[in-house]
């Protein structure tokens, strides 16, 4: 018999429960008990729907209060010094110490670097290690959610994270040593790990390797077979599988088949041509579990393409060595599509959320089981999807289309070179040395979210709530001019999500209601989606940012999302190249751009915090991506004068292997997340000589902490000793809106203060 199975589900609950109790928790207004009891209610609810749809494997401990990563850090015992750990079972204290900081009594410690989960939007807490580190068993939490499933009548297959993936994941202090050197020590605690859920029942385990897919040196090739081999013999019975996805398995096909485990699980959405190959390299023991689901995305599966993949495997290798699957955790998308009441019945009918696809996924085993009839409604559902998505004409817009076939490369250049430019816009904006900024938007206080609030269910005018955003706009601008800051934003108090914002007013999207996703910690975001094509129908900041530049002298920069991350972060339609939908969301930034400038607007700031992530997981796959999405930036931000002046910001990506992308955006000024790699990241912005501005974030808004003046005067002379004074622009790392207002006023009167200071010092040398 197919199996059905399922890599893992979304932890956050259908109405955002987690977060909730995240939140109240970290606010002191409830204890860990009640923490802990809406996990354990949000693990049963899974855990039940998951059996009643008729999934095969259920995955345990895939559900976090935080991080996986981060899970797998208390597991191992790998808690950094600074967290004052005691050594015993880590607890929620020192749990959240390294996610978030602390700032209480005799502990003031920053926050663990965090950094993107390959090519996703999701943020994981980045392991580091130490030349002596040891590892111990410190989190029994994989142990004890298999045996709370199993109170509750449910077997389900507990999910770890790999010790090769997750010593990749790390980095040492002396940026020298390789983290593969651990792996002997490390392994022991997988060992124990694996014999505990042997002997609590546990008939398979699944080990998330997503390293397969990346371009792996033959150190790590070699490491992974002995490694498999001590773990299988210390399950025991237990079976184990081996979970890829992301992308194909590539040169690590012949590696990944001949590991001593189970079962294999690869992603077909993502590289269909690979399953030829796996076929032929998978020993006759070996189960595979094929990812035929599409895990990242929203769009309701073709069942009869799917159903056609999995009998030409079932064919090859006999359906009693098929699992079928989505093709990563479904933990990326939204939890229930039957939340969404607002959206018409025509798109309602081309999507799939995670409850949604695991419908799919025991569909597409019965069918291969007992044939396509035993579930012909479904299929049926599916076909008129396809057919009706293929041919609605709210697809496509010949106007759109025209235009993107008329780009040319002189609207991706801009008029004169960087150095020209620097000269004609000091004579326009005369700032200081180290100018002094933020990254955007302000806290979202629980005033402004009430009003959007009000505003949207229409119980506000929509003159009272502009009174209501220009008043906020008013006070934030007063502020910023009293604490000495020299280029001012405007708060974004109108704005729910950088993405979101955009996507209610382009058209070719849809918003959901309920359509969460977790970015990282207690911070969901709600992609929109992506179903046609994109256009710009009315300016969409224009507005604001004129009204906060006429309340002061000081430059006010009109801020905009750039095309690959409202690319990357909505839900893309996949008919046609993602290239091809970011070139036209490109088209209508530049309109956004030259209004802006129009406006009087001399500061123009286009985010792509996402540029990094999108680089493809096969180091082939790069240049053509990385040509394309600098096309898109130039094409958005190059259509302005030389005297305006062009910021972007990227955060929580390593640089140094597109170093010279980042230079051929040719922005003016951009800003990059700093404070938590203590000024690491600069590296390769020195080694490869970057010419343009640069605001490296010195004040981790990611963290409940308030930097002191000394610790962002600090970093700043690291800064320093990098890049030249004169390129150097003094910012937080990221915007501000998760942050609240008793922490933001004394952070950023810090960073003025720090900024002051070394102003004074480099004028007195």
């Amino acid at each position: 018999m197919v199996l059905s199975s399922s890599l893992g589900f979304p932890r956050i609950g259908a109405k955002r429960e987690l977060k909730f109790a995240l939140e109240s928790y970290w606010a002191g207004k409830s204890d860990a008990d009640a923490l802990l009891e809406t996990a354990a209610e949000l693990r049963r609810q899974n855990w039940e729907f998951q059996k009643a749809a008729g999934i095969d494997h259920i995955p345990s401990g895939d559900f976090s209060l935080y991080d996986h990563v981060l899970d797998t850090i208390a597991m191992v015992g790998a808690v950094p010094a600074r967290y004052a750990w005691t050594g015993d079972r880590v607890g929620l204290d020192t749990y959240f110490a390294m996610a978030r900081g602390a700032q209480t009594g005799s502990l003031d410690v920053p926050a663990m670097e965090m950094t993107k989960w390959l090519d996703t939007n999701y943020h994981y807490l980045v392991p580091e290690f130490d030349s002596d580190q040891a590892f111990r068993l410190s989190s029994t939490k994989p142990v004890d959610e298999f045996l709370e499933a199993k109170a509750l009548g449910i077997a389900t297959r507990p999910v770890l994270l790999g010790p090769v993936t997750f010593l990749l994941l790390g980095k040492f202090h002396d940026g020298k040593t390789e983290p593969l050197s651990l792996l002997d020590r490390i392994l022991p605690v997988y060992e124990e790990v694996l014999g505990r859920l042997a002997a609590a029942g546990a008939e398979w385990v699944q080990l998330d390797e997503p390293c397969l897919v990346l371009d792996l040196e033959e150190a790590a090739q070699t490491a992974l077979a002995p490694a498999y081999d001590r773990l299988s013999k210390a399950a025991g019975g237990t079976k184990l599988l081996v979970a890829s996805y992301y992308e194909g398995l590539g040169s690590n096909l012949p590696t990944a088949a001949s590991l001593p485990v189970d079962a294999l699980h690869v992603d077909l959405v993502r590289a269909p041509d690979q399953l030829d190959a796996l076929i032929d390299a998978a020993p006759e023991r070996l189960m595979l579990s094929l990812g035929v689901i599409d895990g990242r995305n929203v769009w309701r599966a073709d069942l009869d393409s799917a159903l056609s993949t999995l009998a030409k495997a079932a064919e090859k290798v006999g359906r009693e060595r098929l699992m079928v699957a989505p093709s990563c955790s479904l933990f990326h998308t939204p939890v229930d599509l039957d939340l969404e009441s607002a959206l018409d019945a025509e798109l309602r009918g081309w999507l799939a959320f995670a409850r949604q696809k695991v419908r799919e996924i025991v569909v597409l085993a019965k069918a291969l089981d007992a044939g396509r009839a035993a579930v012909t409604q479904d299929f049926a559902a599916s076909a008129k999807a396809v057919k009706s998505r293929a041919s609605s004409p709210r697809i496509h817009d010949a106007a759109v289309e025209q235009r993107v076939a008329s780009i040319t490369p002189e609207m991706t250049r801009r008029p004169a070179p960087y150095g020209e430019r620097r000269e004609r816009q000091r004579d326009i904006l005369p700032l200081p040395l180290f100018p002094t900024t933020t990254i955007g938007s302000f806290p979202q206080t629980a005033e402004v979210r009430k009003a959007r609030a009000a505003f949207r269910r229409g119980e506000w005018a929509t003159e009272d709530y502009e009174a209501f955003v220009r008043k906020q706009i008013e006070e934030s601008v007063r502020w910023q001019e009293e604490i000495g800051l020299d280029v001012l934003v405007h708060g974004e108090f109108e704005r729910n999500d950088m993405v979101q914002y955009f996507g209610e007013q382009l058209s070719g999207f849809a918003l959901t209601q309920h359509g969460w996703v977790q970015s990282y910690g207690s911070r969901y975001i709600k992609p929109p989606i992506i179903y046609g094509n994109v256009s710009r129908p009315k300016p969409m900041t224009v507005k604001w940012s004129r009204h906060a530049q006429s309340l002061t002298d000081k430059p006010v920069k009109g801020m905009l999302t750039g095309p690959v991350t409202i690319l990357q972060w909505s839900f893309v339609r996949d008919d046609q190249p993602r290239e091809d939908t970011c070139r036209q969301i490109a088209l209508a930034i530049r309109d956004e751009v030259q209004d802006l400038e129009a406006a009087g607007i001399r500061i123009i700031q286009i985010d792509e915090p996402a540029f990094r992530e999108g680089v493809p997981l096969h180091r082939a796959d790069w240049p053509a991506y990385l040509a394309w999405a600098v096309e898109c930036f130039r094409l958005a931000s190059s259509g302005v004068r030389d005297e305006t002046q062009i910021h972007s910001h990227m955060c929580y990506c390593e640089f140094n292997d597109i170093i010279e992308s980042i230079g051929a955006l040719d922005a003016d000024v951009i800003y990059i997340e700093s404070a938590r790699s203590q000024m690491e990241l600069l590296d390769a912005f020195t080694d490869y000589r970057y010419p343009n501005g640069i605001g490296p974030g010195i004040y981790d808004i990611h963290a409940p902490r308030v930097p002191s003046v000394e610790e962002v005067e600090g970093l700043l002379h690291k800064a320093c000793a990098r890049l030249s004074p004169e390129q150097i622009w003094v910012n937080p790392d990221c915007g501000l809106k998760t942050r609240g207002w008793e922490e933001v006023r004394p952070a950023l009167a810090n960073l003025v203060e720090a900024a002051r200071r070394l102003r004074a010092e480099v004028s007195s040398q």
